[in-house]
């Protein structure tokens, strides 16, 4: 049995290999200053446990080729929940977080809590079956959820725009883990998203990185130095509430007045058309009553081109790009991700929102210039970010 200032180390040793993707010996010397016989001792009880593999030879320098080794892909296996208002979704990873099933749920007015945690147990023993694994192989649940929570006892607070009123004050931890009898670990959906793609660019050795999401309400998360800052509160949603305009609209009489999440959100969005159809502006949705004209109406009709959906779209990529060019200018990461179902809807959401960005960004004296992206894993990296959750918090 290992003591744990020794797992510890081997930790360490393995989540940089599992960082590297493959890296050899003197590489991992290097890093963490371990004698070389120490080092060999410490990679051959990790390959006789199968934690790690030999991936092959590395390039010679006058002597024998360097062994290469990676981490065992199917060693155990990683589960990743994402409960967001739209829908929610179960995948399944293995240890290099490759995705081998995933299911998906639309939130309806009854899919409350119990229901959701019946279909993940339901689900993940169907998993388990189709892939041949057990029970005692996988190391937890990761869950990426909309805030706010209460990350250290488990528990969804108070979300706002859930189609079922049963999500409120729900011990989502305690009740998965009694029927899975499995470690779970919550964290908000925003956090957990840039965690995946922190991960997924860790080849760019990219350290510092904003990601937005602009969706029925505006989420955001931010790393520095390799690190998620995190507050006293769970505060994903803080970012709606930035005042981009003194004595502005109110969103349904909540928040602040001239708040980001007024003008930048998939509720203004739909109300600020509705507004538009009623005093009489022409569009292709004027056939429609107002009251019946949701976001998905919008969408199609931006795709149509219809020039009122396309002004009112337009006006909300420009308030988005001025809140990005705020946080940008205080925080000055290096990446910054866009994402969500108003930035998604089309290309020129997007584009106009970085477009205002850059030119709100304050370079002077620096040449600074962040990349923007719609990340690698897009609408994947929450539920992906869920389970890499486990993956860094695993001890053996």
């Amino acid at each position: 049995m290992l003591n744990h200032s020794h797992f510890s180390v081997k930790k360490q040793i393995y989540d940089r290999i599992a960082y590297l993707g493959v890296v050899s010996k003197a590489d991992l010397i290097k890093h963490f200053s371990i004698a070389s016989s120490s080092m060999t001792r410490l990679l051959e009880d990790m390959l006789e446990q199968k934690l790690i593999l030999i991936s092959g030879h590395g390039t010679s320098t006058g002597g024998r080729k360097p062994i290469l080794f990676q981490t065992n892909p199917h060693y155990r296996y990683l589960l990743g929940l994402e409960i967001s208002r739209i829908s929610s979704s179960l995948g399944l990873f293995d240890m290099h977080l490759n995705q081998l099933s995933v299911v998906k749920w639309e939130m309806d007015r009854q899919l409350s809590p119990e229901r959701l945690v019946e279909f993940v147990l339901t689900e993940t023993k169907k998993m388990l079956h189709r892939h041949q694994i057990s029970h005692k192989q996988i190391l937890g649940l990761g869950i990426g959820a909309v805030g706010p929570l209460d990350t250290k006892k488990g528990i969804i607070l108070h979300p706002e725009y859930f189609p079922s009123y049963s999500w409120s004050n729900v011990p989502i931890c305690a009740m998965l883990e009694k029927e899975l009898n499995i470690p779970t670990k919550l964290d908000n959906g925003a956090n957990t998203a840039l965690l995946a793609e922190h991960w997924a660019l860790r080849k760019e050795t990219c350290e510092h990185m904003l990601y937005v999401h602009a969706g029925v309400n505006i989420r955001s998360s931010i790393m520095s130095g390799g690190q998620i800052l995190r507050g006293v509160a769970d505060t994903e949603g803080a970012i709606g509430q930035m005042i981009i305009q003194l004595g502005g609209r109110k969103l349904k009489d909540k928040g602040n007045y001239g708040s980001l999440e007024a003008y930048v959100s998939v509720p203004s969005l739909v109300e600020r058309v509705q507004s538009q159809l009623k005093i009489g502006r022409d569009s292709t949705l004027s056939g429609f009553p107002p009251e019946s004209i949701n976001f998905t109406s919008l969408v199609i009709a931006l795709k149509q081109n219809d020039t009122l959906v396309r002004e009112v779209f337009l006006e909300t990529a420009s308030y988005l790009g001025v809140g990005l060019a705020n946080l940008i200018n205080t925080v000055h990461p290096e990446y910054v991700i866009i994402s969500g179902a108003i930035v998604n809807a089309d290309s020129v959401v997007y584009d106009t929102a970085i477009q205002v960005a850059r030119k709100n960004i304050y370079h002077y004296p620096s040449c600074y210039d962040p990349i923007f992206t719609p990340g690698v894993l897009r609408e994947e990296g929450v539920l992906t970010g869920a389970a890499l959750q486990i993956l860094q918090a695993w001890e053996e």
